[in-house]
């Protein structure tokens, strides 16, 4: 099973990295063809409204309708992707989780920190680097792990979405979460 890592931008190798160290096979994914030849897909952080310029209208589609099938996993910028609501500014998002997330709502890249937060109600590092957050949670949505009283990722059905970088620590908890993720949903 082939798992995509877009890699239009942002640190999209550490995501390639962490999941290789779990076994899996990874694909870059640059072009919107390349959705076809893979099961799952994450979205890396980055810019969000950079990711919309270079994905184009196509690309776009495209990435709607995977997300829609397909598990998806989002961190940061790809989390903000994945909202059907995003505020500072108001952007497009692919609607795949019903939530409102607001942009850089924890301030510039020099205000990045480090931080302890509670994954599956157990303790893990959380490097937060321009990070939005979650600002409404619909309807059905789990809280997958939080930051103080912040609900810092989400998840419906097949799709994962963290507001942190979990790629940049140490701990592959995440990840492999997100393979076993995987596994259930396309059972």
């Amino acid at each position: 099973m082939k798992i995509g890592v877009l890699a239009l931008q942002g640190d999209f190798d550490a995501h390639r990295r962490r999941l290789e160290e779990l076994g899996a096979e990874v694909v870059l994914v640059k072009k919107p063809e390349q959705f076809e030849e893979i099961a799952a897909l994450v979205i890396p952080g980055g810019e969000s409204s950079t990711f919309l310029k270079l994905l184009g209208e196509e690309g776009f589609k495209k990435l709607k309708d995977f997300v829609q099938t397909k598990p998806t996993f989002g961190t940061c910028a790809g989390a903000i992707l994945l909202a059907n609501e995003v505020e500072n500014p108001k952007q497009a998002g692919l609607g795949a989780l019903d939530i409102t997330i607001r942009r850089n709502a924890y301030g510039r890249q020099v205000d990045s920190s480090i931080r302890e937060g509670q994954f599956l109600h157990n303790p893990i590092e959380m490097v937060f680097i321009r990070a939005p957050k979650i600002e409404r949670i619909g309807d059905g949505i789990e809280i997958i792990a939080t930051e103080g009283s912040d609900s810092v990722m989400v998840r419906k059905g097949k799709t994962l979405a963290a507001t942190f970088h979990p790629e940049l620590s140490d701990d592959s908890r995440i990840h492999q979460y997100f393979l076993d993720m995987i596994t259930t949903e396309t059972r």
